[in-house]
């Protein structure tokens, strides 16, 4: 089997796309061709030509059409040299190599470089599947970090000298002030990758030794899953779609950052969203654009904050409203009361579990008789990170472990561990798995919210008969999915396990 990447060369993005053809891999020495419905017979005959090879023909409707030329043309724009991110050179070290020392972008008299240095580092990171790039200076050097599957790693670090003109353009391009040095600045920039688009938030802050550079790569294909996609259990996915088919009430999602609460609330807008309803957002920032939903963007400095937006979309007739964050009061008493009219909220809270957020609303000041009257799921989640399936190594699980997850001590059983290799960057993990627990308000949960009695009684009440966060996560480590250490990481060890 030939590199695919290899192959799509051959027949130009800007061809393919119009005329429908994409090249999917090559196998017995031919290539198989996805031909989208409607192609014309003539552009075949072209891309014969072209390719110089027998044509196999994979018949694809549309949407899947669209996704098999996005991924072959954004590989390829990655791992070949047709992106301006990577000259002929090669990696990201000999694009430093190519940087003037100079200690301003504006006192060089051309940037070229370090443009071709940004656009390396971004498209390096989309190529890692990165979800963040900081670059932070420090006294001796800058350091320019990649996120990946929700853990931190270092790819460069250069020279402090770089960090001026690095940080100058990478606010050009998001459109800050370059002059203003001294305050937090919020920005964006809209790239594409062989038809593949790349939202790329960045956010400015100023530190000791100069300003640091977050870099948030937001792919919409990544977020719009499926609620099937998640990776909830089958059990967790019939009871949560048993939620979203209520009238009214509220649901909450609540996890720490990055833990993939915005990919929950799109997927179960997207069950939500029957071309019936009035489906509004409040989103502070909106992250994705979802069809056939109208989006508001807070925006504090004039006064459009979650709150008083919230009270004016009342009036616009929503049937469901999805508030981005219960940050405070004001903004729950309103979506309180707007979810006892008769209609569904969703929106997410910053705590550890699913019971914490009941906790957290009463601290707020939410009263307990009306918590228990709106209130209807929480569900917690993290992100494991899953194994390499190419270099997990077995090893015999110990009596500790096997205590741990509830493993008869007479019963061999095997778990996996990282090791390392070229396929996951010596890192032993690839790609990240869904841990949830839900909390279902029902007439017995209602009582114990009106009594307000304290977290572990209802955390006693509420998972007596469901996985919590680390029951649900060790599925995953019985199945040789992922690691103890892994688990033990993200989700905090039952006390009765």
């Amino acid at each position: 089997m030939s590199d695919t990447s290899t192959e799509t060369r051959s027949l130009t993005y800007a061809f393919a796309k119009d005329k429908g053809l994409v090249v999917m891999g090559e196998e017995d020495g031919a290539i198989s061709l996805g031909v989208r419905a409607g192609a014309d017979p003539m552009a075949i005959i072209e891309a014969r030509r072209a390719l110089g090879r027998p044509l196999r023909f994979t018949s694809l409707d549309a949407g899947r059409f669209e996704r098999e030329l996005s991924e072959a043309y954004a590989r390829s724009a990655i791992e070949n040299e047709e992106a301006d991110a990577m000259d002929s050179h090669g990696d990201l070290h000999s694009l430093i190599d190519d940087i003037p020392q100079t200690a301003d972008l504006l006192d060089g008299d051309d940037d070229a470089p370090v443009v071709r240095l940004i656009n390396g580092l971004i498209y390096e990171a989309v190529k890692r599947r990165a979800s963040d790039v900081h670059i932070e200076p420090h006294e001796d050097n800058l350091s320019v970090r990649y996120r990946i599957d929700g853990v931190l790693q270092e790819v460069l670090t250069p020279s402090r000298k770089l960090a001026a003109p690095l940080t100058s353009r990478v606010k050009v391009m998001a459109r800050l002030d370059i002059a203003e040095k001294r305050i937090p600045q919020d920005g964006r920039i809209s790239l594409s990758i062989g038809g593949r688009s790349i939202d790329v938030r960045v956010s400015t802050l100023p530190s000791r030794y100069g300003e640091r550079v977050t870099m948030r790569l937001l792919d919409t294909r990544n977020a719009l899953l499926g609620l099937d996609e998640l990776g909830m259990d089958p059990e967790t996915l019939a009871r949560f779609r048993t939620v979203l088919a209520q009238p009214n009430g509220i649901t909450l999602v609540t996890g720490p950052t990055g833990s993939g609460k915005t990919s929950t609330l799109y997927s179960a807008l997207s069950v939500l969203n029957n071309g019936q309803r009035n489906v509004m957002t409040l989103e502070d920032p909106i992250e994705y654009g979802l069809e056939g939903i109208s989006q508001t963007q807070m925006h504090h400095k004039v006064g459009l904050t979650f709150a008083a937006t919230l009270r004016a979309i009342l009036r616009h007739d929503p049937d469901v409203v999805m508030v981005g964050e219960v940050r405070d009061l004001e903004t729950a008493k309103v979506a309180f009361e707007f979810s006892s009219t008769g209609r569904p909220v969703l929106s997410t809270v910053h705590t550890n579990s699913s019971v914490g957020a009941i906790q957290r609303l009463r601290d707020m000041g939410i009263e307990p008789y009306v918590l228990a009257a709106t209130m209807r799921a929480v569900l917690a989640q993290r992100l494991v990170r899953k194994l390499c399936d190419t270099c997990k190594t077995p090893h015999e699980a110990t009596p500790e472990e096997k205590a741990m997850f509830a493993i008869p001590a007479d019963e061999a059983h095997t778990f996996y561990r990282p090791s390392g290799c070229m396929a996951c960057a010596q890192t032993g993990y690839q790609g990240r798995l869904g841990v949830y627990e839900l909390l279902l308000v029902d007439q017995e949960m209602r009582r114990l919210i009106r009594e307000d009695v304290s977290e572990d009684e209802l955390e006693a009440r509420a998972f007596a008969d469901h996985d919590t966060l680390f029951r649900n996560a060790a599925r995953y480590v019985t199945t040789g999915q992922t690691s103890v250490e892994e688990v033990l990481r993200v989700c905090r060890k039952d006390e009765d396990a």
